[in-house]
């Protein structure tokens, strides 16, 4: 099976890349990425029980600005709401320049769990600026989820049927090349807060709650692919992780939001 997968991966880039080289002399482009992590953090918090992911996305850009793509992963322990544990996200949004080397892209993103626990899809709508200041690629986001029920604290009791939350989410990235050398440093700083619980069925399905993520690392251009190693961490402590068990656990005992090295291997087209 696993040989099956790699060809059908190798088959799709072939046809990605083919698809994308089309594209590239008209007002459409089709750009992409095939990914593989040591660990799939969504803010922080392991979707993946602290295990390996295969994820790739698709996006296509008119001139105008306007887009369209989707990305996924497979999921594992705490991020697994059924089906076949895959996590599929949907995404659109407009992107310009109101000044020269000032970006603006708007948004919305819909989370979904193809097969899964129903009332688990949630939509989110975002907006990034991004600039550069000397060397440095800054960008500022911010995404708010307005009430909807898979953020809620969704359980099977009476009392949590229908209930609806929101959730807002703020965030930094910066990133700059080493000088004299390909190396990329990179930052992210987030907040979240929304729903106090943070893990899925006794609380909700999505990393919500009021708490710090951060991440700092390097990626590496070696040909066609970027390797990249960084460390992400949380501010949730053991006493909300305990609050969250078993849900929040991984398979070892450990709490999926302590801090871990994360290795990726990215192709980009």
């Amino acid at each position: 099976m696993r040989y099956l997968a790699l060809s059908a991966l190798a088959l799709a880039m072939a046809a990605t890349t083919a698809l994308a080289q089309e594209a590239a002399s008209g007002p459409i482009t089709v750009s992409g990425s095939f990914a593989l992590v040591s660990d799939y953090r969504f803010r922080g918090v392991s979707q993946t029980d602290e295990e390996m992911a295969v994820q790739g996305g698709l996006t296509v850009s008119h001139e105008s600005g306007f887009y369209a793509g989707t990305w996924g992963s497979n999921l594992a322990g705490w991020g697994t709401f059924g089906g076949p544990n895959i996590e599929l996200d949907l995404f659109a949004g407009y992107k310009f320049e109101p000044t020269p080397g000032l970006s603006v892209d708007a948004g919305v993103t819909w989370y979904t769990y193809p097969g899964g626990a129903s009332k688990t899809t949630f939509a989110e709508p975002y907006v990034k600026v991004s600039g550069a200041v000397g060397p440095a690629s800054l960008l500022a986001g911010v995404a708010y989820a307005p009430k909807q029920t898979a953020l809620g604290n969704y359980s099977n009791t009476p009392q949590s049927r229908g209930q609806k939350q929101d959730n807002l989410y703020l965030w930094g990235d910066a990133s700059g090349t080493v000088p004299g050398t390909p190396v990329v440093l990179k930052a992210h700083l987030g907040y979240s807060d929304g729903n106090p619980g943070l893990g899925p069925n006794g609380t909700s399905v999505a990393p919500t709650g009021k708490y710090l993520d951060w991440m700092v690392g390097a990626d590496l251009p070696v040909g066609p692919v970027t390797l990249g190693v960084a460390y992400v961490d949380t501010d949730i402590g053991k006493a909300e992780s305990a609050y969250l068990l078993p849900n929040f656990a991984n398979s070892k005992g450990g709490s999926i939001a302590d801090g871990k090295v994360v290795f990726s291997l990215t192709a980009t087209f």
